[in-house]
């Protein structure tokens, strides 16, 4: 089978052509509710703190992490960079991070660009966390000629993987004892959440701040919520809005995250969907495609490509490409995101059913035995 690369961007006649999107969890379209809550929203001016949509789903947000506030942010990367920014609040000052955190590696270096904060960076284990000892090493003496320690920044999930709660409350022990604020990126909490069976509000007792998206999972348009005491909210709302995120009549938004919450439970089916799909690439025991079935937590699966055999993106390529070698009535056009050479990454969400899941695994199996050479 011959694949021309094919773009993303490309508009398929639904009546010819079933197109499932494995690129993202932010690919999801807002659901029949949500587009009910929007239109029958009650708004205000959310900058004059009179959007009585927001206020409900900032104190439900609250409420559900167990922290005193919430303020509604445009994205996680904000809701991220106005955490950096308020415990980073002074000159010079450096906070830590693993080395294969969002906010290190896909926020555009805002905390640098913008907040003036040194990232260091901590070798992420397998897992996700991080050793303890090389960040107390890392810490700064309060000497002239260094930055000033003041925050740490932990992901979960990251890349998929639950972080274990053990080291988890290993680190909040650490950042007590020396003074550090501590910041969880949890824009999928909820995932790990769920698959852990661990409570939100649980997994980020003894964190001064934390940020989980709606638009990914839980299928809002837009939106994350920060969550802190009352006083960390009070100065994030400020800096929000230098950053360009004080929204108006935002509840028209904040409606449709308020029906996302509701979706929580549900994630467990992506969860299982996910491992269905690595199981179906594992079990043909391809030596050219291959999935560590251990790694498989929660809604992500990442297939290591031998890349001396076959590129990622032509794999990728091939998946967009029309094939009638089955005779179906309608082609199957599989997306997925192509992290680099030798890596594909596919990400469960609530648009894809079984019936859907089916139909890519079919397809996924269908061009990894077109591509390895051992079938």
């Amino acid at each position: 089978m011959y694949c021309e690369p094919n773009s993303t961007n490309t508009i398929y006649d639904p009546e010819k052509v079933t197109v499932i999107d494995f690129r993202s969890d932010t690919f999801t379209k807002p659901t029949k509710k949500m587009r009910e809550a929007i239109f029958r929203a009650e708004v205000g001016d959310d900058v004059f703190n009179e959007d009585p949509t927001v206020k409900v789903l900032q104190e439900k947000a609250a409420k559900m992490i167990g922290m005193e506030d919430a303020i509604f942010v445009c994205s996680g990367t904000m809701g991220n960079l106005i955490s950096i920014m308020v415990h980073c609040d002074v000159r010079g000052s450096e906070a830590y991070c693993g080395d294969l955190a969002h906010c290190l590696l896909y926020e555009q270096a805002g905390s640098a660009q913008i907040a003036g904060v040194n990232l260091r960076t901590l070798k992420n284990n397998n897992n996700g966390t991080f050793d303890l000892q090389e960040l107390e090493l890392k810490l700064r003496r309060n000497r002239d000629h260094e930055p000033i320690s003041k925050l740490v920044l932990v992901e979960n999930t990251l890349n998929g993987k639950i972080v274990p709660q053990n080291w988890i409350n290993e680190l909040v022990l650490f950042c007590k004892k020396h003074n550090l604020k501590l910041h969880m990126d949890g824009a999928r909490l909820w995932n790990a959440s769920i698959a852990s069976k661990i409570a939100a509000k649980d997994i980020v007792s003894g964190f001064d701040s934390v940020t989980f998206c709606l638009s990914k999972g839980l299928g809002a348009p837009v939106g994350s919520l920060l969550c802190g005491t009352k006083k960390f909210i009070e100065n994030a709302r400020r800096i929000r809005k230098v950053l360009g995120g004080g929204m108006r009549q935002v509840g028209i938004l904040a409606a449709a995250g308020l029906v996302a919450l509701e979706h929580i439970p549900n994630l467990a089916n992506d969860h299982k969907r996910a491992f269905t799909l690595a199981s179906a690439i594992h079990n043909i025991q391809s030596s050219v495609f291959l999935v560590d079935l251990t790694t498989v937590q929660t809604n992500m699966v990442f297939m290591e490509v031998d890349s001396n055999i076959v590129h990622a993106k032509k794999f990728s390529n091939c998946l967009q490409e029309f094939d009638n070698d089955d005779n179906n009535d309608k082609d199957v056009v599989v997306k997925c995101m192509v992290m680099n050479e030798s890596l594909i990454r596919f990400v469960l969400s609530f648009e894809v059913g079984d019936d859907e899941l089916k139909l890519a695994i079919k397809k996924i199996i269908h061009v990894i035995k077109k591509l390895d050479p051992k079938f």
